[in-house]
């Protein structure tokens, strides 16, 4: 028996005693073999990335040395070069824990600043990484783009580069053996958090190539700074209170940032939790989830499956800053190229609605 064969068999030995009750439950990774089909309709790699940018085939599945999956080894195994990815989000849950138990409530006007960055930032993640690059839905104004970047960036959305290649990895292989983040595969935890730093992320690297200009590339460079910003930056509320500047902290940085990775990772894991269809795959809709997007539009996720360029997302009475946002910004000069699919045009709103 080979030594790595060796060590995978003792992190999967102690991965079930390893996790606390609540994550057991949660746990799907023995999912029924109902759901475990192959997947409906994985979108075409063509209508991922411009003509003369496609990659030479699909990546190989993300297979230790030893043969097994990563998610049956323990929740500590780090793909190459993430442990940086886990030590990030054990900080936020800790920190976060502990500054609920010693730091006091903040003030309402902390409040309000923290909500307004984890909206703004769902819009620079949703707006600009989705349905902008990813998706060329839409093509925004530069210095908008460049903007709603720097949200998502501050919300710990990470590189945009690393962001699109990871979405268009998982669209091109969805619900497959090789989806990145499906929960058919590794269970409802590897798709919500496990995978960002478990899966072999280089596996991805080509499905950016138009990402590669300077003003894409200098999000790598600085995205070091901006998460110590984002997580520290509360630390610089102006008041002479030190506790009024904690309970900043807490509210600004780990707190503000755990609803922001649990809100978006809600997209992998729960939205992908229902049964195959002919259209869309696993993924679903879900009403009450559009209160931890705020209306964003990213909860709508089985429309999004089934037509992946269209940049609308909510139809009907289904909610929909997201596609707000760039209806405005088109109105003043700031978006063009919005893309209208002829589904959307042959079909009256409500239709779509109902049919999600």
């Amino acid at each position: 028996m080979s030594a790595d064969r060796f060590q995978c068999m003792l992190q999967r030995s102690s991965h079930r005693l390893g996790l606390p009750a609540w994550a057991f439950v949660l746990d799907l990774s023995h999912m029924s073999s109902t759901t475990a089909q192959e997947p409906a309709s994985a979108l075409p790699v063509t209508d991922l990335l411009p003509a003369g940018l496609l990659p030479a085939g699909l990546p190989p599945t993300s297979a230790l040395p030893s043969g097994q999956k990563p998610w049956e080894c323990s929740w500590l195994a780090c793909a190459p070069g993430e442990w940086p990815t886990l030590m990030w989000v054990a900080l936020l849950h800790v920190s976060a824990v502990i500054g609920v138990f010693f730091i006091g409530l903040p003030t309402w006007p902390i409040v309000a600043v923290a909500v307004a960055l984890i909206f703004l930032g769902g819009l620079g993640t949703t707006v600009a990484y989705h349905r902008a690059l990813t998706h060329r839905g839409v093509k925004l104004n530069p210095v908008v783009e460049q903007i709603l970047i720097g949200f998502a960036v501050l919300n710990g959305s990470g590189r945009p580069r690393n962001w699109v290649a990871m979405h268009r990895l998982h669209h091109a292989t969805s619900d497959g053996p090789d989806d990145i983040s499906s929960p058919h595969h590794g269970g409802f935890w590897w798709a919500h958090l496990r995978w960002l730093w478990q899966a072999e992320t280089s596996r991805g690297e080509r499905f950016a190539p138009d990402l590669d200009g300077f003003r894409y590339r200098f999000w790598d460079y600085v995205l070091v700074p901006m998460l110590a910003l984002s997580f520290f930056g509360g630390l610089l509320w102006p008041s002479a209170d030190h506790e009024v500047v904690l309970a900043a902290w807490l509210w600004l940085g780990p707190l503000r940032l755990l609803w922001a990775l649990h809100a978006q990772c809600t997209v992998n894991s729960i939205c992908h939790l229902g049964t195959m269809s002919s259209e869309g795959g696993s993924s679903r809709n879900w009403y009450w989830l559009a209160l931890v997007h705020m209306g964003q539009g990213e909860n709508w996720h089985a429309n999004h499956h089934r037509q992946q360029v269209d940049p609308r997302l909510g139809y009907g009475a289904q909610i929909d800053f997201g596609w707000m946002v760039i209806t405005g910004l088109r109105w003043c000069g700031l978006a063009e190229r919005v893309r209208d699919p002829r589904h959307r045009r042959s079909a009256p709103a409500s239709t779509l609605a109902d049919a999600a």
